[in-house]
């Protein structure tokens, strides 16, 4: 990593201004504004089509935006001087069936000035036993894990992980967060995509929330907690269709779930609607819950 860039934390890691990106009629990224600072791992979440993907191209300098303004690591994510910072797994990727994985690694090491050593690579992934293996004989989950490796192989400052640990088992899931979070603990900036909550929850030092192309909310996940103030009804009985002040309800094993904003009103509509319950619990709600209650309020605006 370059030390004098790590140490200019007065430099943002992603600044994104007001970016506007349509696809045709549909409107991908409504004025998205967004200031990233170095040294912390970044979560960025929504539902499906919410734009979190476009907005990683634009970090990247993948896509071009219809208008608004990008900086990475204090330049442009197209200049060749940034791109040699940046390591990058997008949502979808493809390698060559006959190429063996060393070859791989090798290709994409000679794109890099001081890329990680193979011993220095294995010690955070677990590729060894794979690295004479050709890429067409990996299974998904193998190629997903060789696809991360490689965005931390030319030693960036700063890595985009668009869905990184889709389709991988419980091991290799916790040799990538473990992986991350040595990054971040050596001074690097992860901006990740996740539809898994609860990594988000075990990952990230900030979280962004993202609806229709806008932001909705930003900061730790205490903060987004503080400002959905939602709470988790819980119960064993009869599970309801709908209830007044509930934003999200579910069966969940032997009990119903309930995210709401008042719970004193949605238990009040459990006794006015004559509902069997028992074992009745009230907590604040989790990232998960929280994140419901953004979204489900974005729609109701």
């Amino acid at each position: 990593m370059n030390a004098n860039l790590t140490e200019a934390k007065d430099i943002n890691a992603v600044q994104l201004c007001n970016i506007v990106k349509s696809f045709g009629s549909t409107k991908a990224l409504r004025g998205l504004n967004l200031e990233l600072k170095q040294g912390e791992i970044h979560a960025l979440l929504g539902p499906n089509a919410a734009g979190k993907t476009t907005a990683i191209g634009i970090m990247t300098g993948i896509r071009k935006s219809d208008s608004g303004s990008v900086s990475i690591l204090g330049g442009y994510p197209w200049e060749k001087s940034i791109r040699l910072q940046v390591g990058l797994t997008p949502q979808e990727s493809g390698f060559p069936d006959n190429l063996r994985v060393s070859e791989i690694l090798d290709l994409v090491k000679s794109h890099f000035p001081e890329p990680m050593t193979d011993d220095e690579l294995f010690a955070r992934f677990p590729l060894e036993k794979l690295k004479n293996k050709q890429a067409g004989g990996l299974s998904g989950g193998q190629k997903r894990l060789l696809a991360v490796a490689l965005s931390f192989i030319g030693n960036p400052n700063l890595v985009f992980l668009d869905e990184p640990t889709t389709g991988l088992d419980v091991e290799s899931r916790q040799n990538i967060w473990k992986a991350i979070l040595d990054y971040r603990g050596s001074g690097g900036t992860v901006v990740l995509t996740t539809h898994y909550l609860e990594e988000a929850e075990a990952l990230a030092s900030r979280i962004v929330v993202i609806n229709e192309g806008k932001k909705l909310a930003d900061g730790s996940l205490e903060q987004i907690r503080d400002l959905v103030g939602s709470s988790r009804v819980s119960y064993r009985g009869d599970l309801p269709t709908m209830l007044d002040g509930a934003t999200h309800i579910k069966q969940q094993d032997d009990r119903v779930i309930i995210i709401t904003n008042d719970s004193d009103l949605v238990i009040r509509s459990m006794v006015r609607n004559d509902l069997e319950f028992q074992d009745l619990q009230i907590r604040p709600a989790n990232l998960e819950e929280a994140f419901f209650t953004l979204i489900d309020n974005s729609r109701q605006k």
